[in-house]
């Protein structure tokens, strides 16, 4: 992960422009008890990232039935859903949801835009499957795989979703969240560490093992979800560092497992165990379960992530195809449904011959299907490696 920072008054000039923007929209709010609100819609937005997908389905007959709904839940709106796409020239879906009604109230416009972006049908119904025995082997050992780490999401049933959650859910959500991860046991035990008042040993330390999320993501900043930054943000991670949860980032939880080397089988049981831990624990705690949408599977802030909210990846070195070519590996890795990155992040660029290997879906397939698909993607990486390297002249 790179980590980067911005200035105060940098993330001010940004949430100025995107509040600025959602004012220009004369959107008003007045929530009414029981349900969403509605009134009439504002002026139509200059949409400045005209071929994203937001452009494309956010009509002005879509507008005028939708633009003036406020959801039940945080009093989101349809301008704050799409003020990325609004604001910037450069974005691609350009939508967030701020609660789960956000599915619901502006349906219109996410189902077209979440069916495009995923290649699905309208008649898909995503079905979530963590059983780690329907795994078929395992990386090969002699890939030079560096390190695995697999991630979900995970959304409370009740709290808003990062864009949107208001100030008290977030704390309610940060609450929670420290009582749920005391009752953690065995090698899922550790501590969690607040970003408000945190020593800077602490930070530090965080900072060097890489755990660190940080503010200043543009996008993240025209969303909404860095407002009262640090307030109700942290990390959880157990003792071997083999566990982490990061709380209030971009959903309300980012649930991480991962550890050096290629064995991914291992790696997705403890993911799996994890959330199942976690999820109990907040269960016991409060009552309440996790997002889990009867179509879209588990509800994330950003509808890239819906379903399985799934990025299972490894780092590994791959010296013939970085001598075929970046374009050629990604025309690759796409026929296999996988995703290259540089190991900088998904905007760090690439240098040498490590490469981050991720599935490329999120939803309409299971989890033990992803696993399985980057497992066996990668082994074809590596195999088809070792012919390149001849080819080359590397061996």
């Amino acid at each position: 992960m790179e980590l980067n920072s911005v200035t105060l008054k940098g993330r001010a000039n940004v949430a100025k422009l995107t509040i600025g923007g959602i004012v220009a929209l004369g959107v008003v709010y007045k929530m009414k008890s029981g349900g969403k609100a509605s009134q009439k819609a504002g002026p139509f937005p200059n949409i400045k990232s005209t071929h994203s997908l937001v452009a494309k389905h956010v009509t002005a007959d879509k507008w005028a039935k939708l633009g003036g709904i406020t959801t039940k839940t945080s009093g989101f709106t349809l301008a704050k859903a799409i003020a990325c796409a609004v604001d910037f020239d450069d974005q691609h879906c350009g939508i967030y949801a701020g609660d789960a009604d956000s599915y619901e109230d502006f349906k219109t416009v996410f189902e077209p835009i979440i069916l495009e972006y995923h290649g699905l049908k309208a008649d898909f119904k995503h079905a979530s499957d963590m059983d780690v025995t329907k795994i078929k082997g395992n990386i090969n050992p002699y890939a030079p795989v560096k390190s695995t780490r697999i991630r979900v999401g995970r959304s409370i049933n009740g709290f808003g979703l990062s864009p949107g959650i208001t100030k008290e859910q977030r704390l309610g959500v940060e609450t929670l969240m420290k009582s749920a991860f005391a009752k953690l046991s065995a090698d899922l035990k550790g501590n969690y560490y607040p970003l408000q008042g945190m020593q800077e040993s602490v930070r530090q330390k965080l900072v060097d093992d890489h755990f660190l999320f940080v503010s200043g993501d543009k996008n993240l900043i025209s969303a909404g979800m860095e407002r009262e930054w640090p307030e109700g943000r942290g990390i959880f991670h157990n003792e071997a560092k083999s566990f982490l949860v990061w709380v209030n980032e971009e959903d309300q939880l980012r649930i991480i497992s991962m550890e050096k080397g290629g064995d991914v089988k291992g790696v997705f049981e403890r993911l799996a165990r994890g959330i199942n831990a976690v999820g109990d624990s907040v269960k016991s705690e409060s009552g309440k379960e996790f997002m889990l949408h009867p179509k879209y599977g588990y509800l994330h802030s950003c509808p890239t992530n819906l379903g399985t909210g799934m990025r299972a990846s490894v780092h590994i070195d791959l010296p013939g195809w970085t001598k075929e070519g970046i374009d050629t590996l990604k025309k690759r890795c796409e026929a296999l449904a996988l995703q290259p990155r540089g190991t900088r992040g998904e905007s760090g660029g690439q240098t040498g011959i490590t490469y981050d290997i991720s599935n490329k879906h999120r939803l309409g397939y299971s989890e033990i299907e992803l696993v399985q698909t980057m497992i066996d993607g990668v082994n074809t990486l590596y195999k088809e490696d070792l012919e390149l390297q001849k080819k080359h002249g590397l061996v």
